[in-house]
């Protein structure tokens, strides 16, 4: 029997990148899918693959920065296919990369309610539907970059998903529903659907953008990107019953860095 057969995933920010490698594995282990971004047609191209090898897959648009994103995305899952099984929380991604004092006060909180937000609203919304059935797995996505330069608020965020993700751990321990989490390193994204970052990049934002990058790959001991199949293959192990007697964890998926 396949891995995730009868069970519903829901995938935040799952039109490309991490999010859309999670979805497509969970999908070839049999999940029924739920698949959330800010726009519920970019995860149209998801939904063909996933449909054309037999699987099911939803299509929801919500903004995970807020809350009634958050709950429309359970509301949705739990509509279609009458419960949640397993969240990846996904959404979130460094904005800018430059040194902390030249962040405007905007700036900041831009990358607060891009990367640390949409994972607080999603545990706060799935959490529920998952005590009722007094079962569940939720894999946040963290980041390396908690100890890298250039990212300040974005490694704040992260950081504040691996301190979320222990103490939960521990407030769910005895409730059938297990929390970890998943920081990768450096990843070869490739092309992506809605750039990060709409503004006019400047010779100066190359620069830090390029530095931050170079640190990055220099603090790694395996010297190379990563791929998003491989933090798709440990998410997938975490939301697993193989991972029952894990939880408030993070898991580095990062060429041996840590965070």
């Amino acid at each position: 029997m396949p891995r995730f057969s009868g069970r519903t995933a829901i995938v935040t920010g799952a039109a490309q990148g991490v999010g859309r490698a999670c979805a497509l594995r969970l999908a070839a282990q049999g999940a029924k899918l739920v698949l959330v971004d800010r726009r519920a047609d970019l995860c149209d191209g998801v939904v063909e693959v996933v449909e054309r090898e037999g699987g099911a897959a939803l299509a929801v648009g919500a903004d995970m920065e807020t809350q009634d994103g958050a709950q429309e995305m359970v509301r949705r899952a739990i509509e279609r296919f009458g419960r949640v099984d397993i969240s990846i929380h996904n959404v979130g991604g460094a904005i800018r990369a430059k040194p902390f004092w030249e962040f405007t006060g905007e700036e900041l909180q831009a990358e607060i309610s891009r990367s640390l937000w949409p994972t607080l609203w999603s545990c706060r919304e799935v959490i529920p539907a998952m005590l009722a059935q007094r079962s569940g797995a939720i894999v946040n996505i963290g980041s390396a970059a908690t100890r890298w330069m250039w990212r300040g608020p974005y490694s704040a965020a992260k950081g504040g998903i691996h301190a979320l993700t222990e103490c939960l751990g521990r407030e769910l321990a005895e409730t059938g529903v297990r929390i970890n989490c998943v920081a990768p390193g450096t990843l070869d994204i490739g092309d992506r659907l809605t750039a990060r970052n709409p503004d006019p990049i400047t010779e100066q934002d190359a620069h830090w953008r390029q530095a931050a990058l170079d640190q990055s790959l220099a603090d790694t001991p395996m010297a190379r990107c990563g791929a998003v199949d491989e933090v798709a293959t440990a998410v997938a192990f975490l939301a697993s019953d193989e991972a029952s007697y894990i939880t408030g964890q993070t898991l580095f998926v990062a060429g041996g860095a840590t965070g």
